[in-house]
């Protein structure tokens, strides 16, 4: 059994997933990648296989069930959920391993970078771990790093295409410790560009809290994905 096992959805990603594959660079006896796409159109399964990474299909676009997928396929005693245009320090492998030997019975999410110079992304930065931290309630490009035995006796990420990343914390927050690490994870800040970051984070915001009201999977992803 291998002692981490880091999974990744794709989807499109032949321009990030050689970055992150990069900054992984660890050996087989290790870690296994397992990257679980979505019928990429891109390169992205081809770069996957070329840094030796398993490959696994899903037949839909749906992040929360491409996760799934990859949990189950893992071997690791350890699972390390990453975002495609996630980036890693070089020492971040040796970091992982002390907290693993200390601890197994928490969970852990990154600190939070973006990967842009710009003044305005440092103040973002500031309030995400301020929130994180305070309301251990991190989001999907945090990373997540559980113990296998954790992640299904709680049952994993649901299957839905939105709000997975949240609706798992939700449930691990009531059964477990959840803790930052002083590891950075950087962050493309590619979804800010297109739009604005205020109008961004506003539109996150909102969404969650139609989310925790009850509203359904389906119309806040109809809702999404249209605007």
């Amino acid at each position: 059994m291998h002692k981490i096992s880091i999974i990744i959805p794709t989807y499109n990603e032949s321009q990030y997933l050689p970055l992150l594959l990069s900054d992984l660079s660890i050996s087989n006896e290790e870690a296994e990648i397992l990257i679980v796409d979505c019928n990429s159109e891109d390169k992205t399964v081809e770069i996957g296989k070329l840094y030796g990474s398993k490959i696994h299909k899903s037949k839909k676009k749906n992040r929360g069930l491409q996760l799934n997928i990859g949990a189950k396929k893992a071997t690791g005693k350890w699972f390390i959920f990453l975002h495609a245009d996630s980036r890693l320090n070089q020492d971040w492998l040796k970091k992982v391993k002390s907290v693993m030997r200390y601890d197994e019975n928490s969970v852990y999410f990154f600190k939070f970078k973006i990967n842009n110079k710009k003044i305005i992304y440092r103040f973002l930065e500031i309030v995400v771990n301020l929130r994180s931290y305070i309301f251990k309630d991190p989001y999907g490009d945090q990373g997540l790093l559980i113990h296998r035995e954790i992640y299904f006796k709680n049952k994993g990420y649901r299957k839905i295409p939105l709000m997975e990343d949240l609706d798992f914390i939700k449930r691990l927050k009531n059964k477990t410790s959840l803790k930052r690490l002083t590891i950075p994870i950087y962050t493309s800040s590619r979804k800010w560009e297109k739009t604005n970051i205020i109008f961004q984070a506003f539109k996150n915001w909102s969404y969650r809290k139609r989310w925790l009201r009850g509203e359904s999977i389906k119309s806040l992803h109809n809702d999404y994905y249209k605007n």
